[in-house]
């Protein structure tokens, strides 16, 4: 991890925030992992992606419509402008206890008001030893919200995989660290810009990166 100094790391507390999700077994995850659909918008079929946006209401989630994922170019210059459509996270992931601790610590780490609407990304990046993954294949970006909330669900036999924040795209990252399963890092998106190195395996074998991607306001829309 990257260190900075003592008054950048106060001047910054406020705006990002890392925190271990004790409550959280993430192996209780990883079924759910093996069966994501191939990302069918970036090449080399090395992501795999589901999509589902909640209405908060307390201390319950309610499932909102299928809807499309749009982002401009201005944050997003890869995919910006396309109207992306993922499968919906499987029933049986939203039903169980340890995703609903995971949004509503997003929530609650983020002090966002009854009713509001996030959407969750699920993803798995691969890697072979012939073959990086690339979690940010659009570089440094946003994703275009208020908040994001970046969670480590798994790892295995990988190396690499870095979460950057920076101020600016030119500058050097003010925040580097590989999130260990259980950890997420809590982002305020008008300040900050977010990039995730390529990850290859650390043995030989096929290796994966496992994140939920947490947005407020939900970044997406209805058809």
């Amino acid at each position: 991890m990257q260190k900075v100094s003592l008054y950048t790391e106060l001047e910054y507390a406020f705006l990002f925030t890392l925190r271990k999700v004790n409550s959280i077994n993430t192996a209780g995850f990883r079924p759910f992992f093996e069966n994501l659909p191939i990302d069918p918008y970036v090449k080399g079929e090395y992501r795999s992606r589901r999509l589902s946006r909640f209405k908060v209401s307390g201390d319950k989630l309610v499932k909102l419509s299928h809807g499309y994922l749009l982002q401009a170019k201005e944050y997003n210059p890869l995919l910006g402008g396309i109207k992306r459509e993922f499968a919906e996270l499987d029933d049986d992931l939203i039903e169980l206890d340890i995703f609903k601790k995971l949004v509503l610590a997003f929530c609650d780490s983020c002090k966002l008001y009854s009713s509001a609407e996030v959407d969750v990304h699920q993803i798995r990046t691969t890697c072979s030893p012939t073959n990086l993954g690339n979690p940010a294949p659009e570089g440094i970006h946003k994703d275009g919200g208020d908040f994001i909330g970046i969670f480590s669900a798994g790892r295995d036999n990988v190396q690499g995989g870095e979460t950057n924040l920076y101020a600016a795209k030119k500058e050097k990252p003010i925040f580097n660290k590989i999130l260990q399963p259980g950890e997420i890092i809590l982002v305020n998106e008008d300040q900050f810009f977010h990039f995730t190195t390529p990850i290859k395996p650390q043995n030989p074998g096929l290796g994966s990166r496992d994140v939920f991607v947490i947005n407020y306001p939900s970044i997406t829309s209805d058809f």
